[in-house]
């Protein structure tokens, strides 16, 4: 693993790079509140079988670019940027956990010749997410911090909290029954100690997200091959949100439910999902 910084129009980026640098740009995204070492596992995997994995710090968790803005359209651009850089004359495959699931479909949306295929984990398409609330409502329940974080400085003040308290009690309550390598929950503590508000803002940015019409207009039929995975005890986003996404997407649109795994389930089952990963970059 190799770790370098890339100079994008939107600012500056440092990611985590596995694999041969001629082979297929696979860039893997990861959500909150987590960082691109997520991807160790699943990035050994694709390595020796001949994929250059490149995993990115999100805008807003150091050492990248801490400016904003942070709502998704910007976000989804900065994976467009990244592409561009690391693949600028063939598209590249992505995969998205959480919040960088979210930036795939969008960035799936904005410039689909720019991807040959996806794989997103855990979350649902944003539009699928937004109509599953209002149908599901104990996903209203699962997704209080959602609204905790909208208040100002009190979300920070929160997370930095007894050693970043909270943020174990979300991985506890979002992968339940399974408990995350100390060492990748500590380096988790230190990236957000560095980053906030960053990660936060994200949340405070939904709004500006749900206004843009113009991109959910692009977004209700995506084109590009992609495979969903979910967790079915995922304690983050219900499975059942999952479930009513199809209408979103074109024919070559897949999904796979997994049994005894929670919302973080590219570590908790890394050889299961690692399989299934690889099947939706090659289908």
């Amino acid at each position: 693993m190799i770790e370098r910084e890339v100079e994008l129009p939107g600012g500056r980026f440092v990611v985590l790079e596995h694999g041969p640098p001629a082979g297929p740009v696979v860039l893997c995204v990861h959500g909150f509140p987590d960082i691109p070492q997520t991807w160790g596992p699943l990035a050994e995997r694709l390595a020796a079988g001949g994929y250059r994995v490149v995993a990115p710090y999100l805008r807003g968790y150091a050492p990248s670019t801490l400016a904003g803005p942070f709502h998704l359209r910007r976000i989804a651009q900065d994976l467009l940027e990244l592409a561009d850089a690391l693949s600028p004359r063939s598209p590249v495959l992505l995969v998205g956990h959480d919040w960088g699931a979210a930036a795939a479909f969008v960035a799936l949306a904005i410039a689909p010749s720019r991807f040959a295929r996806a794989v997103t984990l855990a979350v649902p398409h944003p539009l699928a997410f937004r109509a599953g609330v209002a149908r599901h409502p104990r996903q209203l329940a699962r997704s209080w911090y959602m609204a905790f974080f909208q208040l100002p400085a009190v979300p920070e003040a929160a997370l930095r909290g007894h050693d970043f308290a909270l943020v174990e009690r979300l991985w506890r309550a979002w992968s339940p029954g399974w408990r995350p390598p100390v060492d990748h929950l500590a380096r988790v503590k230190r990236c957000l100690a560095e980053s906030l508000p960053g990660p936060v803002d994200y949340y405070r940015a939904l709004l500006a997200s749900a206004r843009d019409t113009a991109l959910a207009r692009a977004a209700a039929r995506l084109e590009v091959p992609v495979l969903h995975v979910h967790g079915r005890t995922d304690g983050c986003v219900g499975v059942e949100l999952a479930r009513e996404q199809a209408r979103y997407f074109g024919p070559r649109f897949r999904w796979v439910e997994v049994d005894g795994v929670g919302h973080f389930l590219h570590l908790e089952a890394p050889d299961r999902v690692g399989a299934l990963v690889e099947e939706g970059l090659r289908a």
